[in-house]
């Protein structure tokens, strides 16, 4: 369960166990190899996202979250009531919620909010001094106010990108002594041919994307053009810009009430206790409706190839945008470590099914372990499966019964 959801775009800084970037092919690029024997349960590595943002639906939607780092702003108690939309719902153990009110900061001048000083500091430091609107935060003609609604006129919830990615990316060289090295850093993730990124453009902005790019880069140049990333403005490279961003993405949950719900969890109760809490709590799941989430761009671009068996799995403990990255089982040295970009229930799709979504999301092809030994399976989806199925067992008058239901 979570409650912001964010985007972020991969270091800047990270720790790692004994692990090493070795070439794979042509095809797969680089991959991450243990050179020591990794443990399960083992933290591989801690990394922090080049840049983060908030989705702009989930924000306009007054889900408060730190605008740096993205932690979770609401009280646990607080995040259950407007989930739920139970004004007086109270939690037990309010002790174990993890916010801290006291130490959130506003920026002096758009009044933005951060969960600390230290974000506070590290955005103005990075890009926030040339995004910041100042008293024109809520006005609806301010360049980037005028962006982020053609944004949400576009590209509508369930949202998988943010137009305020890119944003930070340019606020980013703009502010850096060193623009060379961030421009090497964000150029590290474009490697995709001109009709990839088109079918990535396509599938954010939907049949219309032509015209709606062509939109939003106009506003994008109008509110942040830079000289030395000239080549992001044009149709070419802002097509480029929006493909990086839409395959390299990485999605974002923080939620304090899922903190304290593992906080409750980890309580030492008498056996009639713990049978309470774990029904209070089961109830409060059924009663939450919706969710909240955030994005980022990894700080690199190696946290792991993907696999439909996957060794290691991301995660984000701290209810911010550290990613860490956790072994699965026992990986060896030499062996390649490999996460899914594929959820639970869709590793557990028919092959032709996984390469489908990794194709339509990620434009490449997946010859992992799982993939391979399925290789003589028939080239039909999990629901074309499921529809032949229906067909065979149905009765004359399924249909009627199926106009019924939909109904």
């Amino acid at each position: 369960m979570c409650d912001v959801f964010s985007f972020c775009v991969g270091v800047a800084g990270r720790a790692r166990v004994a692990v090493e970037v070795r070439f794979v092919s042509s095809a797969k690029g680089k991959g991450l190899f243990a050179t020591q024997l990794i443990q399960k349960g083992e933290t591989i590595f801690i990394e922090r996202p080049l840049v983060a943002a908030q989705f702009l639906w989930n924000a306009l939607y007054r889900y408060r979250a730190c605008d740096h780092c993205l932690r979770a702003l609401e009280k646990a108690e607080e995040n259950a009531q407007r989930l739920t939309g139970k004004p007086g719902q109270v939690l037990p153990h309010p002790e174990l919620c993890p916010v801290r009110k006291d130490l959130h900061q506003n920026c002096p001048h758009c009044q933005v909010t951060y969960c600390s000083t230290e974000c506070l500091l590290a955005a103005a430091e990075q890009y926030h001094r040339v995004l910041c609107p100042g008293p024109s935060r809520d006005d609806p003609l301010h360049p980037l106010n005028k962006l982020q609604e053609a944004w949400r006129s576009v590209h509508y919830p369930p949202e998988t990108a943010s137009i305020m990615l890119m944003a930070r990316m340019v606020a980013t060289v703009k502010q850096a002594k060193d623009k060379d090295r961030w421009i090497r850093l964000f150029s590290q993730f474009c490697n995709k041919t001109a009709n990839e990124e088109e079918e990535i453009v396509h599938k954010l902005l939907g049949d219309k994307f032509k015209g709606q790019l062509e939109l939003l880069r106009r506003l994008f140049t109008e509110a942040l053009y830079e000289e030395a990333l000239s080549q992001w403005f044009t149709p070419d490279g802002f097509r480029s810009l929006f493909a990086l961003v839409g395959t390299n993405g990485q999605g974002i949950g923080t939620s304090s009430l899922s903190q304290w719900v593992h906080a409750c969890d980890a309580l030492e109760l008498k056996p009639q206790d713990r049978e309470q809490l774990d029904a209070f709590i089961d109830q409060l799941y059924k009663d939450i409706e919706t969710g909240c989430q955030q994005s980022s761009l990894p700080a690199s671009h190696d946290p792991g190839n993907h696999s439909c068996v996957p060794n290691a799995e991301t995660s984000f403990p701290e209810n911010n945008f550290l990613l860490h990255v956790t072994a699965l089982e026992d990986i060896k040295p030499g062996e390649e470590i490999c996460i899914s970009y594929l959820d639970c229930c869709q590793r557990e799709r028919s092959r032709h099914s996984r390469h489908k979504i990794l194709r339509e999301n990620y434009l490449f092809v997946c010859s992992c372990p799982k993939c391979l030994a399925e290789a003589d399976e028939p080239n039909m989806t999990s629901e074309e499966e499921d529809d032949e199925e229906d067909e065979e067992g149905e009765p004359e008058d399924a249909e009627l019964g199926d106009e019924m239901t939909d109904v």
